[in-house]
């Protein structure tokens, strides 16, 4: 792959740091040692800790912690930062939002105005749903949490330490820490009724 660099003046370029394919750094960014970059990646005004890997994304006034993973395809939006060892995965947009030490956020998710402790894991298709139509709502969760995939956290929000929430649960109340958390709707089956809509 060719390198196609474009570095604004004024950038910050750690010792070591490697560049794979079409990489553009722009504003007040610093990308400290040793980190590496893939792709069509994009950094505006945004800090990327020691070691870190950067592939294929869209970083915008973001502080990226050490040894952090970071794409493909996620965006990270304005005021986020992201702690050390955590990782970032396929298109996972977080905005306005701190995520801690050791957590994973691998695929398909939206973080957005939320405190995520360390070591959360926040499943594929987990969204943080932050807007009733008129403002911005706040969701905290605590460290060590388990967020199970297509979960939704309608803000505002507390989630309780090590709190364990079940894959496709709605969660709206408050939870202590330690608690399980399940809300779905019981599974209806109709034998032979799917012809009906598949003629």
């Amino acid at each position: 792959m060719k390198n196609l660099l474009d570095i604004e003046k004024g950038c910050k370029i750690g010792e070591g740091v490697k560049f794979f394919g079409s990489v553009h750094v722009y504003g007040n960014s610093v990308i400290e040692d040793g980190v590496e970059i893939f792709g069509e990646t994009y950094i505006f005004d945004s800090h990327i800790g020691q070691r870190s890997k950067v592939m294929m994304s869209v970083i915008e006034g973001a502080e990226v912690g050490k040894n952090v993973t970071v794409g493909p395809f996620a965006h990270l939006r304005k005021g986020s930062k992201i702690g050390d060892n955590a990782r970032i995965g396929n298109f996972v947009e977080i905005k306005n939002s701190s995520l801690g030490e050791g957590t994973k956020a691998a695929h398909l998710a939206y973080v957005g105005d939320a405190e995520v402790g360390e070591r959360v894991n926040i499943g594929c298709g987990v969204i943080f749903a932050n807007y009733d139509g008129k403002r911005k709502q706040k969701i905290k969760v605590g460290k060590g949490t388990f967020i199970g995939s297509n979960s939704n956290l309608i803000a505002p929000l507390n989630i309780g330490e090590k709190t364990y929430i079940c894959a496709g649960t709605t969660v709206t109340d408050d939870t202590d820490a330690e608690d399980f958390v399940i809300g779905r709707v019981k599974q209806i089956v109709k034998p032979k009724k799917a012809k009906k809509y598949l003629n």
